[in-house]
């Protein structure tokens, strides 16, 4: 558009000179000329200006700047036209800057004024009267106007849609680090409950083994101490490993999940404080993804915590089955038993350990299935489907 102006005003000017060489009013024409390319390149200047006013003072920024020149521009090309109708085919570039800048109530009726002035320009340039050069301009003036009007609104359209997109997606990600606080919350009360709480609780228990029998049996006392030690040694390097976010430290060199199993059982039945563990594998071994080892390993030591706190059961048993496309990991034993619906530790304040079992179930896309009841033991299994090979 500031392309096209200044084609116009020099084909305006050079026209003039062409047309009417040494007149008198040829320096007035050569004056207003320049004035009007000066007073065009100041736009952009005071584009940048307009907000210096507002922050300067409000007072100073009534008559905006950019009103102020679009009136000094339109007056200079007034007056041009009066001097020279030639200088009527800038009005093209005039219109859509007065569009630009007024508002819609008042840059129509500066597009009516332009389009008055072109039409006399026009007729005063022909030799005679030609309806087009009357019909002709107010048509292009309505056409461009409404174009223009229309082109606008779809901008502030989609740049109020661009403004909902942007707000919705800062809430979004508020929304996404609200739940994966949430989330990163529960996963690590789950590790804290099927790690550390585990083995405190063990260590709680063997010591207080420790002090029933230290005068009776001391070396019974010392093994329950020293059993309650490599407990807490255990933790600690669990406690490094889970504040440093890594694996299971059961999976250190690769190790298979039912080798974790075996060890595991194996350190239950050591400790004494419990039912004795045995430990079964079914199927062939197939190599498993680590957030599957680890969920079925802390699924496995939570369940056992719950054997060896609450079921009072004589023996139980760890059996891991390979099934093709999937896992089942299967947690038995032959204590009290009690109705699913209402485990016994919920009364206490407790019960952690089963809505964390369902939670990491739920985020393998597996299945927790509880079989109890009072008097005839618990089994809890769990199944975790595998992607094909």
């Amino acid at each position: 558009m500031h392309a096209a102006f200044f084609l116009l005003l020099s084909a305006s000017f050079a026209r003039f000179l062409i047309r009417h060489p040494g007149e008198p009013r040829t320096p007035w024409i050569t004056v207003l000329t320049v004035l009007l390319a000066l007073l065009y390149v100041l736009s952009p200047a005071l584009a940048r200006l307009s907000p210096a006013f507002v922050r300067l003072s409000p007072v100073l920024a009534r008559p905006r700047p950019q009103l102020l020149w679009l009136t000094a521009v339109v007056a200079t090309w007034v007056v041009l036209v009066v001097l020279a109708p030639s200088f009527a085919w800038c009005s093209v570039p005039l219109l859509y800057t007065g569009l630009r800048t007024l508002p819609t109530r008042a840059a129509v009726p500066l597009v009516a004024f332009l389009t008055v002035l072109v039409v006399v320009a026009q007729l005063r340039l022909s030799h005679g009267f030609d309806p087009t050069l009357v019909l002709a301009p107010p048509a292009v003036a309505a056409v461009a106007t409404a174009v223009f009007l229309h082109t606008q609104r779809q901008t502030e359209r989609q740049r109020a849609l661009i403004d909902d997109l942007v707000r919705t997606r800062r809430e979004l990600a508020a929304t996404e680090r609200r739940e994966g606080a949430l989330a990163e919350r529960q996963r690590l009360s789950m590790e804290i409950h099927d790690t550390l709480a585990q083995g405190l609780s063990s260590q709680r228990m063997l010591l207080q083994a420790a002090d029933r029998t230290w005068d009776a049996d001391p070396e019974a006392a010392r093994r329950h101490t020293r059993t309650a030690a490599d407990i807490a040694a255990r933790g600690l390097a669990e406690t490094r490993r889970f504040v440093n976010d890594l694996a299971a430290p059961q999976f250190d060199g690769g190790a298979r999940l039912e080798d974790a199993l075996r060890a595991l059982a194996a350190s239950e039945t050591a400790e004494g404080t419990g039912a004795p563990v045995l430990f079964h594998l079914d199927g062939s071994p197939v190599a498993l993804p680590d957030g599957v080892r680890a969920a079925l390993l802390r699924i496995a030591q939570g369940a056992l915590a719950n054997v060896r706190e609450h079921a009072g059961a004589a023996t139980a048993a760890l059996t891991l089955s390979y099934l093709g496309d999937q896992v089942v990991l299967d947690v038995a034993d032959d204590g009290r038993g009690f109705a699913p619906g209402a485990p016994p530790s919920a009364a206490r304040g407790r019960g952690h350990g089963l809505p964390a079992m369902r939670a990491r179930v739920r985020q393998l896309g597996g299945t927790l299935t509880i079989e109890s009841a009072p008097g005839e033991g618990t089994v809890v299994s769990v199944c975790i489907p595998l992607e094909p090979q």
